[in-house]
């Protein structure tokens, strides 16, 4: 989330070197660690595509995605080739960025499958690939229902483990923290909705629920296998608990190594502030900020390196992950070729105000509410931002007229259409904003 957002050439230079550079292999499969000569796993080929898919959103044209679009098709039919009869679900044998292979329909490994799915559609209509896009569309909309059918139990998301591979490791009905990863990522790259709200709210839920403590120590106690980033005393949401009695930690564990099954019984940062992203992504505030604040009283001062938020090693990246609260809290959209910046703020929306990125600027957007009014400024304080459209979600859902748009001190003519729960400000003419400039919507 970080990089891609603060320092997007970076970012793009790694995709193209690494993920779609020495990690790709001639049949598509992408190795897991790049450099490393690994297997490829489910999670870690989806992740590559969905990041194909934010990465050329931060230029100001489609050249990137063009460019590179052979590389990411080979990748995403990769991932068609493991689903073997187009449904939609992965059944087979799964390696994952959990170190083993799974097997049966796995939640959150299938919801990342739809997740790239979704974004492989909307890449191959950039790049003029109508009938990849087609492709991609009919095996999601296969995929999507059926995994909510045959996955999602009345209260989260679950797994099947195939009775053939019992001694795999897998958290069957355990309630395990990335069960909706794939909608996580969906919004993060602007996708809108992969999996049903209804359930997929019930989920974040029954994670809040079941995995969520103060203190870890207790659990800890009864389930020792696995590292201890969070000790007794302090808080933080468990990477998956076992609140069914049709299944535990033994028979999640399989045959499986100590080592691997003890994953499930650790908090791991990265895995938390993806979960307390999303929490707040669906109006789960509070819970979402509890997570949140639970890692960061852990790396406090006093505790811990607060600039070292250890997670299988020393400054391991995916803490990072960490920026994608920041978004979320923000309900940040961009896309620079589309000229398009929306905002849908969690925290206090009827008075606001964040920093933000585009391709070219930055600046700052605030918000505001006042005697029946909706003021929205968007000010660049580095570089430049073209803009022809706007996006803003109005506190209470209202509709909101239009009463007066100005760029740059000007009037401009725009329109508002309604896009989901958000206000969509059509700008009647490109505006392009300068350090010192700023855009200002007034609705009523």
């Amino acid at each position: 989330c970080a990089l891609s957002r603060l320092f997007p050439e970076l970012e793009r230079h790694t995709r193209v070197g690494v993920d779609f550079g020495l990690a790709l292999l001639p049949d598509g499969a992408l190795h897991l660690r790049a450099e490393f000569n690994d297997i490829p796993a489910v999670d870690g080929q989806a992740g590559p595509v969905l990041r194909a898919l934010r990465d050329p959103q931060m230029p100001t044209d489609d050249t990137w995605l063009k460019r590179n679009w052979p590389g990411i098709r080979k990748a995403i039919e990769w991932l068609m080739s493991k689903d073997g009869d187009g449904d939609g679900l992965i059944v087979g044998n799964q390696h994952n960025t959990l170190d083993t292979d799974w097997f049966g329909p796995v939640a959150w490994l299938s919801g990342m499958y739809l997740a790239a799915l979704r974004a492989g559609e909307e890449m191959a209509r950039v790049a003029g690939d109508a009938a990849f896009a087609r492709r991609c569309r009919e095996i999601f909309d296969r995929g999507q229902p059926k995994l909510v059918a045959e996955l999602f139990d009345g209260e989260y998301f679950i797994n099947k483990p195939d009775p053939r591979h019992l001694d795999a490791i897998n958290s069957g009905t355990g309630c395990h923290i990335d069960q909706v990863l794939g909608q996580s990522w969906a919004f993060q790259v602007g996708l809108g909705r992969i999996l049903p709200e209804r359930e997929t709210v019930a989920a974040l839920r029954s994670l809040w629920r079941y995995n969520f403590t103060p203190d870890v120590g207790p659990y800890r106690e009864a389930y020792q296998p696995g590292r201890w980033y969070a000790m007794p005393g302090e808080g933080g949401l468990l990477m998956c608990s076992f609140p069914r009695a049709d299944w535990d930690y033994a028979q999640a564990k399989g045959r499986g190594p100590d080592w691997a099954a003890g994953y499930f019984n650790e908090c791991m940062n990265g895995f938390e502030y993806q979960a307390a992203g999303h929490m707040i992504a669906e109006g789960l505030v509070m819970e979402g900020l509890a997570v949140t604040r639970m890692v960061h009283d852990r790396y406090h001062a006093t505790r811990r390196n607060p600039w070292n938020e250890i997670e299988c090693g020393d400054h391991y990246a995916r803490s990072m992950a960490s920026y994608g609260v920041y978004l979320a809290a923000c309900g940040y959209e961009y896309d620079g070729p589309r000229g398009r910046l929306a905002f849908a703020p969690q925290l206090n929306p009827e008075k606001f105000k964040c920093a933000f990125t585009t391709a070219e600027g930055w600046g700052s957007y605030s918000q505001s509410v006042d005697a029946g009014e909706l003021r929205c400024v968007l000010e660049v304080k580095w570089g430049r931002v073209e803009l022809r459209t706007f996006g803003v979600r109005s506190p209470g859902g209202a509709a909101g007229r239009l009463i007066a748009v100005k760029a740059g001190g000007e009037p401009v003519p725009a329109r508002v259409e309604r896009r989901d729960s958000a206000l969509e400000i059509r700008l009647g003419r490109p505006c392009r904003l300068e350090p010192g400039q700023s855009l200002e919507v007034i609705l009523a």
